[in-house]
C-alpha cells in the first residue's frame, strides 16, 4: 500500500507528490482505487471553533467516475471526531463539499453519523457513497479534525474508491490457485445475539479481526460482535451497515489497514484467497441461495475460500446456528449475481506492511 499513490502515476491518474516510482498494471474502466498515507500536500487551516481543516490538492482519477466511496483509518482518541467531505471538479464547475461521514470513536458527545438530505443538481449522497449526475475525473477531499483536543487526532490513511456505474465490469480468467483453498477464519453468527437485526457487517468485521488476532497473537483485535456493532453504529439511519464506518473501526487498531473498494470480478477475490487473505464482500442474502425471501437489504459476508470446482466458501453471519454452521458453500454464479448488486464492493482488512497480491487492475 505504501506504493499505491506512486503506482497510479503510471496511468497519469494522480498528481500530488510528483514521485515517479510505479509498477505495471492494466487499466480498468469500471473502478479505480487511490490510497493516500502521506498528507504533506494538503492545505491546512483552522475554523473559528478551533477545528483543523485539511484540504487536498485536486486528485485526478484515471477513469470517468460517477460514484465515490471514501474510507479512512485514523487514531482518534475519545473526545475527538473527523468529518470527511468530497467535492467533484469539472473544467467549468465544481460541486459543494458533500459530507461523506462524521466519525467518532464514541457515539455520545460527538455522534457518529452519515448525513442525509444532500441532494442537489450535481449529485447526492446515499449514506456513504457520493453519486454524481454526470461523470467527473477530479475530486478534492476535505478533512475536519474536531473535538476537545483535535490536535491529538492522527490520520493514517485515506482510500478513494472511484467507479462508474454505467461501465460494464470486465470479466477475467479465474485464478485457479485459489480453488481448493480455505482460510481458517473464526465463525460468528449475528443470530447468536437478541439484538442482531442488521448486524451482518460488524459480525463480518469481527470474524476477520478475530482471524488476525490469532495470526498476529494480538488479543486486542478480538472483540465480540455487540462491541463492534456499537463501534460502527450510524446515528442517521440507526444501523451498522455504513461501509466506511466498518472499515474505519477495523483500521483504528494499531498496525491495521482497512478500506472499502470495488473489484471487477471473482478472479480478484481468488487473488486474495490465494495469498491467504479473507475478504468481506457485500452480497445480497436472497441471491446467494435461490429461494430465499428478499429482505430488501444489503448483506455482508466473509469470503474465506473456494472449492475444488470454483464455488465460493463463505462465512455467512445470517446463520441460524440451530440449523447449520456459519460456513457455507455458494455456487459461483450465485455469488457473482448477489455481489453485483453492490457494484462488487469489498472490505479489505489486513496488517500494515503485509505483502498483498499483485494489483492487476488498480483496485487496492
Amino acid at each position: 500500500m505504501l506504493t499505491r499513490f506512486n503506482l497510479l502515476l503510471l496511468c497519469g491518474a494522480v498528481f500530488l507528490t510528483g514521485c515517479a516510482t510505479a509498477r505495471h498494471m492494466i487499466h480498468s474502466d469500471f473502478s479505480q482505487f487511490i490510497g493516500l498515507d502521506e498528507f504533506s500536500k494538503f492545505e491546512r487551516s483552522h475554523t473559528d471553533q478551533g477545528a483543523s481543516l485539511w484540504v487536498s490538492p485536486e486528485i485526478t482519477a484515471a477513469i470517468d467516475w460517477n460514484e465515490l466511496i471514501v474510507s479512512w483509518n485514523a487514531d482518534s482518541p475519545a473526545g475527538t471526531f473527523l468529518v470527511i467531505e468530497a467535492r467533484a471538479v469539472w473544467p467549468d464547475h465544481q460541486t459543494k463539499f458533500y459530507t461523506l461521514g462524521k466519525w467518532s470513536p464514541e457515539n455520545h458527545a460527538f455522534p457518529r453519523t452519515s448525513v442525509d438530505g444532500q441532494k442537489d443538481d450535481d449529485g447526492t449522497v446515499a449514506t456513504d457513497t457520493l453519486k454524481l449526475r454526470r461523470a467527473a475525473r477530479v475530486v478534492q477531499i476535505r478533512v475536519t479534525f474536531g473535538g476537545t483536543k483535535p490536535e491529538i487526532s492522527r490520520l493514517k490513511f485515506l482510500g478513494l474508491s472511484f467507479s462508474n456505474s454505467q461501465t460494464p465490469k470486465t470479466e477475467h480468467p479465474p485464478n485457479r490457485e485459489a480453488w481448493g483453498k480455505i482460510i481458517p477464519t473464526p465463525e460468528r453468527s449475528q443470530e447468536a445475539y437478541p439484538q442482531e437485526k442488521g448486524w451482518c457487517s460488524p459480525t463480518s468485521v469481527a470474524m476477520v479481526l478475530s482471524r488476525w488476532a490469532g495470526v498476529l497473537n494480538r488479543p486486542d483485535l478480538e472483540h465480540d460482535v455487540p462491541e463492534v456493532a456499537a463501534g460502527v453504529f450510524d446515528d442517521d439511519y440507526s444501523g451498522t451497515g455504513n461501509w466506511p464506518f466498518n472499515t474505519a473501526y477495523a483500521g483504528s487498531f494499531s498496525g491495521m489497514r482497512s478500506y472499502v473498494t470495488r473489484f471487477d470480478d471473482l478472479s480478484e477475490l481468488e487473488d486474495w484467497i490465494a495469498a491467504g487473505l479473507p475478504v468481506i464482500i457485500s452480497a445480497r442474502w436472497n441471491l446467494l441461495l435461490p429461494g430465499r425471501p428478499d429482505t430488501g437489504n444489503g448483506h455482508l459476508v466473509v469470503c474465506i475460500g473456494f472449492t475444488e470446482n470454483g464455488d465460493v466458501v463463505i462465512n455467512d453471519p445470517a446463520t441460524n446456528l440451530k440449523k447449520s454452521h456459519v460456513r457455507h458453500i455458494y455456487r459461483r454464479e450465485n455469488v457473482q449475481r448477489a455481489w453485483a448488486n453492490s457494484q462488487n464492493t469489498v472490505y479489505l482488512i489486513y496488517p500494515e506492511g503485509l505483502k498483498l497480491p499483485v494489483d492487476r487492475y488498480g483496485h487496492w
